[in-house]
């Protein structure tokens, strides 16, 4: 069908096919349990510079005070740090799967945002395209005018 033959949807017609944007990725944000909230909060502050220096500090003393304090007060012994050992790789073992169930809830969150995204640019193709079939006719239009007051001035 030639473009100049299509009838462009009204507003009316245009604002029918629209959704709620919002609501898929406000119903999974509303859908995360208290547990998985917890696991986004550690995942988003694990992830922080605040988080790393607090472990640099952390691993910083405990290495400099057994390495230098006097050799009654050390309570981990140069240079095999046992106890340091120990409690970091039980903080790695905790944070790690904590970690990925908030990556994992971060991940669906954005998936949702993403479908949204593609609604939302599907339907501004589509009112593109119909902005373009009103302007097409109005060329339409103008041209049978302009054309019309030639022949009347001739």
């Amino acid at each position: 069908m030639p473009l100049n033959q299509i009838i462009p949807k009204t507003i009316e017609e245009l604002k029918k096919l629209r959704k709620a944007r919002t609501a898929a990725v406000v119903t999974s944000t509303l859908k995360i349990s208290p547990l998985n909230k917890l696991a986004l909060w550690i995942t988003e502050h694990v992830g922080s510079m605040k988080f790393f220096l607090i472990i640099f500090v952390w691993t910083t003393v405990w290495l400099s005070w057994n390495m230098l304090a006097p050799v009654a007060s050390r309570f981990d012994p140069f240079p095999a740090f046992v106890l340091w050992l120990f409690i970091s790789n039980m903080i790695q073992l905790f944070l790690m799967p904590l970690i990925m169930v908030g990556q994992n809830l971060q991940s669906t969150h954005a998936d949702a945002r993403a479908e949204a995204d593609f609604e939302v640019n599907t339907q501004a193709e589509r009112e593109i395209e119909t902005i373009l079939l009103h302007l097409e006719n109005q060329n339409k239009v103008i041209t049978e005018i302009l054309e019309e007051l030639k022949s009347r001035k001739q």
